[in-house]
């Protein structure tokens, strides 16, 4: 049975149930017929999502076999294909079958931004002009509407390493939830660990380059990421594979940091680059 989410459409009512309704709410158009095997997959997983979005957009299912003027019209070449609209246009599609997380995406991208992703975009911006403590307050009230918002989450953990709060930062990746933020989050893994490794006194000691590394945690540790940053380019002009590629790990993840439309950002990137390579 169809939820209240849910349509089956025919060529008779597409221009009201469709184009009419996308200019509310967005309308996401799945093609598909009996004999389509992937489209028995791939209905099921557009059903979902729909059920899990309550509402934010409408599933239109549309059989192929008895609506060949809706397939013309839209250039229908393959089943299952799937057409999003938003506004009376249409903004996007794919064809084929996907894996569920790739549907997720495509739907999210169509989707307007909701209360707790406009906040993690006020985060994000204030995150990058320096301002940690309204930043942190963005992330936060974003996380009070939607707990485990990754983008939030991810704010925080930088947050964290900026004011030189290793463990917390730690303690938020163990949690982080599957999704492509976890990699940039898992990036800051080796700043991280060289932080805590810094506290508790288990960095190497054995060359000059060791002690300067070790000043360079300390500065990173009391926030002064820049001068860190300075620190570290100055090994790796002398050995750019310190310590089996840690010193590298390091400045790639204080970069991660940083404000990346930033000329500064971009000035130690190619810097980097022109050291390495």
């Amino acid at each position: 049975m169809m939820s209240e989410y849910i349509r089956s459409v025919t060529e008779s009512d597409f221009e009201y149930e469709v184009l009419a309704y996308s200019q509310n709410t967005p309308v996401i158009v799945d093609f598909w017929a009996e004999w389509c095997k992937p489209c028995k997959m791939l209905s099921p997983i557009l059903e979902k999502l729909a059920d899990e979005a309550n509402g934010s957009f409408r599933l239109a299912k549309v059989d192929a076999d008895v609506n060949p003027n809706l397939v013309l019209k839209y250039s229908v070449r393959s089943i299952p294909t799937v057409l999003a609209f938003s506004q009376g246009s249409r903004i996007s599609e794919f064809a084929g079958l996907q894996p569920e997380p790739r549907v997720r995406e495509f739907i999210s991208q169509i989707l307007p931004p909701s209360p707790a992703s406009l906040l993690v975009q006020k985060g994000d911006s204030l995150l990058a002009m320096g301002n940690l403590e309204g930043s942190r307050k963005a992330y936060d009230e974003a996380l009070e509407i939607t707990p485990e918002t990754p983008g939030a989450m991810l704010g925080l953990i930088k947050i964290n390493l900026l004011e030189g709060n290793a463990p917390a930062a730690r303690a938020s990746l163990r949690v982080f939830p599957a999704c492509k933020e976890y990699n940039e989050a898992e990036r800051l893994l080796p700043l991280m660990k060289a932080m805590q490794d810094a506290v508790s006194g288990s960095l190497p000691n054995e060359t000059d380059l060791d002690l300067a590394f070790q000043n360079s945690m300390r500065l990173a540790l009391r926030g002064n990421m820049l001068a860190s940053l300075d620190g570290l380019f100055d090994i790796l002009r002398t050995d750019k594979h310190f310590r089996r590629e840690r010193g590298k790990e390091v400045v790639l993840a204080i970069l991660d940091l940083m404000d990346q439309e930033s000329d500064l950002t971009r000035q130690y990137r190619k810097e980097l680059t022109s050291i390495l390579f």
